[in-house]
């Protein structure tokens, strides 16, 4: 494992260049190539959620609800109570600016990959829709660009494992109820490939199900989960509401701290916040337009408006709340990182039962994320060879969260973040090509709107 880590971590700075121009500078282009309509439009975007314009006689599984609802469970979850944890141990308060910035940003940027996904969709060969990355590179830029797609799709593999979810619910359930000492005493392994074995089990028994499963599931869980980590959030916000502003205060002037000790210096510091951004709302990474490709609706605009809430839920609401919590308590002053950190915030902020209630949530949260990430890898997959083949990944995906249980947070951050930074190139490169394409179709359909046709 320390090998592979080694070599991991001696490729990561090579992609650090190409994913921060593609994913900053391509969505500062697609925010003023809009003319700001995510943002313009965002009222309207969640009348669409609320099933107010929804067409039945739309070809697609789910509906729209449904699809965010799924994405927002595969992004709203351990990237966001661990992974503003990690930010803030690796680069200090000042990151969540940058996190802010990048969600931002990143509604841009789902705004046309939520279009693209709708406006080039294909049937598998089960007769199923299909939409996504592969899908628009292929059908959008034509066939010149499949190997783009393959790359993707190879990146996707490895960067949908459910690995970072297996290896911080694990990291968290040997913190809070230190199963060695409290229920049986077996060495720290032992446990942690158990914890492994059992999150596996309850896994298949949903992914095995299929995308409508993996829905219900979804939007039953995702609601709720979010609803109780806000509240238990608002609650030690209001309990010190004397320190929430300069909490803020202090995420805002060390933004700019030049004289950072991040390694890398301001350039670090900023990374940081990207890659953690990236990794928390999945902004320009090209997963959610995997769901989004199946809703039952017609209306690429529409689709493109859904997707885009997803980063301002995920990051702008959920991500600032965890920090301000970690802030607050002063637990990034302590050792720990990831979820260590977080459970210490919230332990001490909430009577000594914060840890608890934590752990009950990551539950929640960490399954719903295991049973969302394995449909993007079978999608993956199955572009590369056939739906048929495809749904063996879920035996990969599944043992890789029993491997994921006794790995290093280290390796398996920087797995991820390796997958994904490379996944960014072919996704951006292709949304950025058929942005024109979004740009038409959202002039039609925001005149039709305005003609109280929509």
């Amino acid at each position: 494992m320390d090998g592979l880590n080694e070599l991991i971590s001696s490729l990561l700075p090579y992609t650090e260049w190409p994913m921060f121009i593609l994913l900053i500078g391509g969505g500062l282009f697609l925010v003023f190539y809009s003319r700001f309509a995510p943002y313009r439009y965002f009222g309207h975007a969640l009348a669409v959620v609320s099933g107010k314009y929804d067409d039945k006689n739309a070809k697609g599984d789910v509906t729209s609800f449904q699809a965010l609802s799924a994405a927002v469970a595969a992004t709203v979850g351990l990237g966001n109570i661990s992974g503003v944890a990690i930010a803030i141990h690796d680069g200090g308060p000042g990151v969540v600016f940058w996190i802010w910035m990048t969600a931002l940003l990143g509604m841009g940027i789902k705004f046309y990959s939520g279009s693209l996904a709708i406006m080039f969709r294909a049937t598998d060969a089960e007769g199923h829709l299909q939409g996504g990355p592969m899908f628009y590179i292929t059908k959008g830029m034509g066939k010149w660009a499949k190997p783009m797609a393959v790359f993707f799709s190879i990146c996707g593999m490895i960067g949908f494992l459910g690995v970072f979810t297996a290896n911080q619910f694990t990291e968290a359930f040997m913190g809070v109820v230190q199963p060695h000492e409290t229920i049986f005493a077996t060495s720290e392994y032992n446990w942690k490939l158990g914890i492994g074995f059992f999150l596996a089990i309850i896994t298949s028994i949903v992914i095995f199900g299929g995308l409508t499963k993996i829905a219900k599931v979804a939007s039953a869980i995702v609601p709720f989960m979010v609803g109780v980590y806000l509240l238990a959030v608002i609650f030690v916000m209001a309990s010190n509401a004397g320190d929430v502003w300069p909490a803020l205060k202090m995420i805002l002037v060390e933004a700019w701290n030049f004289d950072t000790m991040v390694t890398g210096g301001f350039w670090g510091l900023v990374i940081i916040g990207v890659r953690r951004a990236m990794f928390s709302n999945e902004a320009g990474l090209g997963s959610a337009p995997m769901y989004h490709g199946q809703s039952k609706n017609d209306e690429p605009t529409k689709e493109g408006l859904v997707a885009m809430l997803g980063p301002f839920i995920d990051t702008i609401m959920v991500c600032t709340f965890t920090a301000v919590v970690i802030i607050l308590s002063g637990a990034y002053l302590e050792e720990g990182s990831g979820i260590t950190m977080t459970m210490t915030a919230f332990e001490k902020t909430l009577y000594g039962m914060g840890d608890v209630l934590l752990m009950i949530i990551v539950t929640a949260f960490a399954l719903s994320t295991l049973f969302t990430y394995s449909y993007y890898g079978v999608k993956s997959l199955s572009f590369l060879t056939t739906p048929k083949i495809g749904k063996w990944y879920n035996v990969f995906f599944v043992v890789m969260v029993v491997f994921a249980a006794v790995a290093s947070l280290q390796l398996v951050k920087n797995l991820i973040d390796l997958s994904y930074a490379l996944m960014v190139i072919p996704n951006m490169i292709a949304v950025l090509y058929l942005s024109p394409k979004v740009n038409a179709a959202s002039k039609k359909y925001f005149k039709k709107l305005k003609e109280g046709g929509a």
